[in-house]
């Protein structure tokens, strides 16, 4: 038992520690990034779905009502990362990228009959690319044209450290909340040059660090159809509101005779804001063995502030938060997995397979446009580990490919590797000695 203890809490600090981006997507340049894929890899075998999902030996953390089912004998947690491959295509360019990603540590257990406990870290949003335009400019003054080199670079991200509770007060209703602490820094530069050395170059830094809570609650409802079937409704709720947060906005102008820098620096107090989030979803079983699921997702993007830079032309710019710069997002999951026997003997009758495949709706906006909508199809497989010591952990493998697209942008194809291992260790059992 002190072993896994020791393994988790390594688990931990290696998730922290050693995290890398895990984007190298242009569109992390707006906003708060790229929103990740929530749920551990038993999810994301299902493309994300989990509202409604009852687990024994999982942690599902989309909903925390979810806890409440735990395996009163044993500890769970679970570790995860991903790996994956990026086609970037605009016009006749095209582009690949590779990212790696140690994502997520979580785990659970039995405190009490019926209540259940979790905590974990985990990935909120990403930001990272670096990218380079060039062109070429008239200038009136001189003959020729001059060329300029916009460069594009970001990076940071958002995380998640949560604990949680689930409580089944009555049979087949249960309660559950998660309370986080959400931390994190992101930094965007926009660096233009020249080849002209008598032009100025010019640099725009935004950045801004986050120290805020997290806090979402979920319910599920199950009921019984028959002996073998049993429909379970899920819901969540996550609470909106300012992350604490100061960006600063540095313009810093070169001249590139003399190397004299003038800089500019503007800030928006409390200027970012984390969305209202209400998800709902329904899940069936039979006989314990095949499910299949549906999770909506609504984020109201639509009423949160962030910071904005506008230049009116007269000397004197502006850079406060406003409201109205992203869209509402909507996200709709199907997801089905099939075990023959979560409980036989052998290897094959316990591989459990899952299939999903989702739509979500962008919540940026590009220059007063809709940003990209995403489609994605997944498949998994969950892998028992069966030795001497342990008959209950799994191995959790899947594959997702995304499609990330808008009219007239840069359209992402990503091909991703899910990993998840979940330790189930048996803890509370009464021991008999002959």
């Amino acid at each position: 038992m002190k072993k896994n203890i020791l393994a988790f809490c390594l688990s931990i600090l290696a998730a922290s520690a050693f995290a890398q981006s895990g984007t190298n997507s242009p569109y992390s340049q707006y906003g708060l990034g790229v929103l990740t894929d929530q749920g551990n890899s038993y999810n994301r075998g299902m493309n994300g779905v989990g509202l409604g999902l009852r687990e024994s030996n999982q942690i599902n953390y989309i909903n925390p009502a979810s806890y409440s089912s735990i395996d009163s004998l044993t500890f769970v947690f679970d570790v995860g990362m991903s790996l994956q491959i990026t086609n970037f295509k605009e016009g006749n360019v095209k582009k690949n990228a590779k990212n790696a990603d140690f994502e997520y540590a979580v785990g659970g257990f039995r405190i009490m009959p019926k209540v259940g406990l979790a905590f974990g870290i985990i990935p909120f949003t990403n930001i990272g690319y670096n990218y380079q335009s060039t062109g070429s400019i008239n200038r009136e003054d001189i003959s020729g044209t001059t060329t300029y080199t916009n460069t594009y670079s970001g990076e940071g991200g958002l995380h998640e450290a949560f604990i949680g509770l689930g409580w089944q007060p009555v049979k087949g209703v249960s309660l559950g909340v998660n309370g986080g602490y959400l931390w994190g820094n992101c930094t965007r530069t926009v660096a233009n040059a020249y080849s002209d050395s008598y032009v100025n170059t010019l640099s725009k830094t935004l950045s801004f660090d986050v120290t805020s809570y997290k806090a979402n609650f979920g319910v599920q409802l199950s009921r019984n159809l028959s002996a073998k079937d049993l429909l379970t409704l899920g819901a969540t709720y996550s609470i909106g509101h300012k992350l604490n947060a100061d960006p600063t906005l540095n313009i810093v102008s070169t001249n590139s005779q003399t190397g004299v820098t003038d800089t500019i620096q503007f800030v928006a107090n409390n200027g970012v804001e984390l969305p209202h989030e209400i998800a709902v979803g329904l899940a069936y079983t039979h006989n314990n063995s095949f499910t299949v699921a549906f999770d909506y997702q609504l984020q109201q993007w639509s009423k949160v502030h962030y910071p904005k830079y506008n230049d009116t032309g007269n000397g004197q710019p502006t850079f406060n938060s406003v409201s109205g710069m992203f869209s509402d997002r909507q996200k709709f999951n199907l997801g089905m997995e099939f075990c023959k026997d979560k409980a036989g003997s052998n290897f094959a009758s316990r591989v459990c397979y899952r299939l999903g495949a989702s739509y979500t709706t962008p919540y940026l906006k590009i220059n007063g446009l809709e940003g990209p909508k995403e489609y994605s199809v997944s498949g998994g497989f969950g892998l028992p580990i069966l030795n001497q010591w342990n008959k209950r952990s799994i191995l959790n493998i899947s594959a997702q490919w995304v499609r990330s697209s808008a009219k007239n942008m840069i359209k992402e194809n990503t091909f991703r590797i899910n990993i998840g291992l979940t330790f189930n260790d048996r803890w509370f059992a009464k021991w008999k000695f002959d």
